[in-house]
């Protein structure tokens, strides 16, 4: 087993928050993926952070296993039965050749050696096994709280690792090696309070770094978006989700 590769852990040091705040995925994109895979034996969910993803697949999946570098954030997993979280990395998970009928990565490709990814993925995937990036854009509540938060990201333009940029395009500009997908449209909703929202911004790596180096605009924000909120005690966030699912060749 090779070593676990370095990584950007931008997300260790909050890994509570990031477990409380982060937003959790459609049963319908698992369903789906479940579809697509050439059996429901086993999944594996790479970057896995805390398990949103892991968990979702576990409704799908007789076995789902969770690759995540970052103890923090392995200690923060919610645990299922049918969930198994280990020590790997992207191009390090450790699984057995041939041994998964899908490999996801959910919000975290961009941080992934694309290239060493696509390999590992080629030597770890079952013949016809799915490859599936899933990414979502920033979310949508109404008129006046959406421009506060474009604003509020735009502020945060110079914090942002260069990664972002992937994710701002949806993966649209990745050259995957793998055959591609028609795949269904796919959103991201929940019902959330103001603070909920606040703290999800808070969880942005970007305004970790501000915060390291003595900015802090979400301290700024926070009484113009409760102001922009309104009376209602929770509204419906919609985050758009942008998935790109590939099939490998059914013979290795």
């Amino acid at each position: 087993m090779r070593p676990v590769a370095a990584f950007k852990d931008l997300f260790s040091g909050h890994a509570a928050d990031y477990a409380r705040f982060r937003p959790t995925y459609p049963s319908e994109l698992f369903g789906w993926l479940a579809e697509v895979s050439p059996s429901r034996a086993r999944a594996v969910d790479v970057g896995s952070g805390n398990g949103q993803a892991a968990v979702g697949l576990a409704a799908q999946f007789d076995h789902v296993v969770g690759i995540e570098p970052s103890a923090e954030q392995r200690q923060r997993a919610t645990d299922h039965p049918k969930v198994e979280y280990r020590t790997g990395s992207a191009d390090a998970t450790g699984l057995e050749p041939a041994s998964t009928d899908l490999v996801l990565a959910a919000q975290s490709f961009h941080w992934f050696p694309r290239e060493a990814f696509f390999d590992e993925v080629r030597r770890i995937a079952r013949p016809g096994g799915v490859l599936a990036l899933v990414t979502y854009a920033l979310s949508t509540v109404s008129p006046e709280v959406d421009q506060l938060v474009a604003g509020f990201y735009r502020d945060l333009d110079p914090y942002w690792e260069p990664e972002r940029r992937l994710v701002e395009t949806g993966y649209a500009t990745v050259e995957v090696p793998f055959d591609e997908l028609e795949t269904p449209q796919f959103a991201m909703t929940a019902a959330w309070t103001a603070d909920q929202v606040l703290g999800f911004l808070g969880t942005w790596s970007a305004l970790r770094r501000a915060l390291t180096e003595g900015a802090d605009p979400l301290a700024d924000l926070s009484p113009r978006l409760r102001a922009a909120w309104g009376d209602a005690a929770t509204r419906l966030v919609t985050w758009p989700l942008s998935v790109r699912a590939f099939r490998l060749p059914a013979v290795h």
